[in-house]
């Protein structure tokens, strides 16, 4: 989870590599440190905790160098202290390099060194790497790309690197192996970087490498090799991202402007999903108009996806983690609900090592807001071969993903992918990602059931036009709500536990609410299912816990009020995500943090929104880091 730069051009490499460091931030910031060479000498700067730290270290220093590389730390072997910082040196510090990953053999690496009398000055795997790449070195000094190549044949796990020399000043050399790298095209000079947010400010000209490849970045351009040494032909991409996107824009946080960007996503999408000139013709000229029952309202969702992946669809499997996970929950109802497709979902890092068993025509998804989540990865990968492997055409792989990155490790595995379009989220906790993959879900509900014909054409149009709504009543609730919220965060100062409720498809918000308070108050929060209250966590319930109840009106409505009442009466404080207009809630609730009523089946895009805003106002006054919570990364590239 570690954030990787590199820069080797006619530009001071400091500034470049501090600046990408800041895009990367959100990738760990337990520690930090860049290595640059300058007139044949090795400088390697380190700090311990945020960015901040370190470039007040290299405020003054006025390095000339035209080649470095750069790290932000999130800790796995080796507490966050400087001298666990990369980059890590070889012992006369002529090479340097940073990691991202685990090498999981290093403590035999390590050994063998120290057999030839290699001394190590911290606790972290990725020191064996220069320290292995300097023992080739010096049995084969002719070339730094064969060591670096003889250098990651022996390391075992998921990693990616950047490498340094002071015997090949004029070259950088990148590696990657089950974590993500990408290289940046400039003139007459190059970047390297773990996500693409640290090269936009640059270029948008990029090129991702692929598992099991190495490059040689020199200022003359860009040789990319497999493990074996053979040369590889590969062409860039383009970018269309918006620098913007990483800055606040007058927020205090990333935090609470991806709460506010929400309705403009959803727009988006909606725009690329649907078709948007039907939603604009009159009513008498809607497909509905047809009298034909069997006609297909085909081509009101534009989500392009082939016949073959939906047809004789028997089973889906979804496989996420954290706040992926959630949305997956909501969109195995839609599936279930709508499409009629018996579907699954698992956490990713459960499913790579206790798999189903494989069944005939199975569709799997992959959600990831990254592209880049190892366990997501691997499962999906997993999948993949053993499908392959098996001898009927029904069982061959059927493989979608959801995510905000198509150019992606999600994007290169699997065939089909469906685009959130939610452009860059800073913030570690996922609000408007989570928003965009719950869109994307309903998307490829309707797009099932439209070929499967287990809706009505009318129906599905009725849902399009009232998800075209949601987005201007989802504005006016945040306007509405946000300095409410914010006044209510007050009385939560001395509270250290939440209960959050929901039935139905709202019992995946009822977790992700949980979450979002965990992840960034460090409260304790849990999300139960309401009809469950009374099957243990009941117990947990006193004056000092509040209860914070999803009800919206529907056929579970009038149950989760009942289940509201069994907590309130064992003292607790209850909230209520809830219609303002109901008698029955206002006698129920302490607090309302009141949404529109819309249709049930599409709520779970409405009552996330005051829980995004509670977690976030608690946090902030309590004076906590929103965007960068302790412990927590936002793209998740290790096991």
């Amino acid at each position: 989870m570690c954030g990787i730069v590199g820069y080797i051009g006619t530009q001071e490499a400091k500034d470049i590599l501090l600046s990408g460091l800041e895009k990367l931030e959100y990738r760990g910031y337990d520690s930090a440190g860049v290595a640059m060479i300058s007139e044949g000498e090795l400088h390697a700067i380190k700090a311990k905790g945020k960015l901040y730290n370190l470039r007040d270290k290299l405020r003054g220093v006025e390095d000339k160098a035209r080649v470095g590389i750069g790290h932000t730390r999130w800790a796995t072997h080796g507490k966050p202290e400087e001298y666990n910082a990369h980059p890590h040196t070889n012992t006369q510090e002529t090479v340097a390099v940073v990691q991202n990953g685990i090498v999981e053999n290093y403590r035999e690496l390590r050994e063998e060194l120290k057999a030839k009398g290699h001394e190590f000055v911290s606790d972290t795997d990725t020191e064996v790497i220069p320290h292995l790449i300097s023992d080739y070195l010096s049995s084969h000094p002719s070339s730094f790309l064969e060591a670096v190549r003889q250098t990651v044949n022996r390391l075992e796990g998921a990693f990616a690197i950047a490498v340094i020399s002071t015997q090949f000043p004029d070259e950088l050399i990148v590696v990657r192996q089950q974590a993500p790298l990408v290289i940046g095209f400039g003139q007459g000079e190059f970047f390297c970087a773990s996500d693409t947010p640290a090269l936009v400010s640059h270029t948008h000209i990029i090129l991702p490498l692929d598992n099991g490849e190495m490059a040689r970045l020199t200022p003359l351009g860009v040789e990319v090799y497999d493990f074996r040494g053979e040369r590889r032909v590969k062409y860039p991409q383009t970018l269309n991202w918006n620098p913007s996107s990483a800055e606040k824009q007058g927020f205090r946080h990333f935090m609470l402007k991806e709460i506010y960007e929400q309705p403009t996503v959803l727009r988006t999408q909606l725009d690329a999903y649907f078709d948007p000139e039907w939603y604009l013709q009159p009513q008498d000229k809607s497909r509905s108009s047809q009298s034909s029952p069997s006609v297909s309202s085909q081509g009101l969702v534009q989500l392009n996806l082939p016949k073959s992946l939906y047809e004789n669809l028997e089973q889906i499997y979804i496989v996420a983690c954290g706040t992926s996970w959630h949305a997956a929950l909501v969109g195995k109802h839609l599936l279930e609900q709508w499409a009629g497709i018996p579907t699954c979902v698992q956490y990713a890092s459960e499913f790579r090592y206790s798999p189903p068993p494989l069944t005939a025509n199975t569709l799997t998804i992959g959600v990831t807001q990254s592209g880049e989540t190892a366990d997501t990865l691997a499962a999906l990968g997993m999948e993949q071969e053993r499908r392959k492997a098996h001898p009927l055409s029904t069982y061959q792989p059927r493989m979608l993903g959801i995510t905000n990155r198509p150019e992606s490790s999600l994007g290169r595995l699997i065939p089909y992918i469906i685009n959130t379009h939610a452009n860059l989220e800073v913030g570690v906790a996922a609000t408007k990602t989570f928003s965009a993959q719950v869109m994307a879900f309903y998307a490829l509900a309707l797009d099932l059931a439209d070929r499967r014909q287990s809706l009505k054409p009318e129906v599905i149009e009725s849902i399009i036009k009232k998800l075209r709504e949601l987005p201007a009543l989802i504005e006016r609730l945040i306007e509405e709500q946000d300095r409410y919220i914010g006044e209510l965060a007050h009385q939560f100062n001395e509270t250290s536990d939440f209960i959050f409720l929901g039935r139905g498809i709202n019992f995946p918000i009822a977790l992700e609410g949980a979450l979002k308070l965990k992840e960034i108050s460090y409260i304790h929060a849990e999300g139960y299912p309401a009809g469950e209250m009374k099957h243990g966590p009941i117990a947990l319930l006193d004056a000092k816990v509040p209860v914070v109840a999803i009800a919206t009106p529907g056929d579970l409505y009038e149950k989760v009020l009942s289940n509201a009442q069994e907590a309130k009466a064992r003292d607790a404080r209850l909230i209520g995500v809830t219609p303002k207009n109901s008698l029955e809630a206002q006698d129920i609730f302490n607090q309302i943090l009141a949404i529109p009523t819309v249709d049930e089946f599409l709520s779970p895009l409405v009552t996330v929104i005051p829980l995004q805003l509670l977690a976030y106002h608690i946090a902030a006054l309590r004076g906590l880091d929103v965007d960068q919570p302790r412990n927590l990364a936002k793209s998740v590239t290790v096991e």
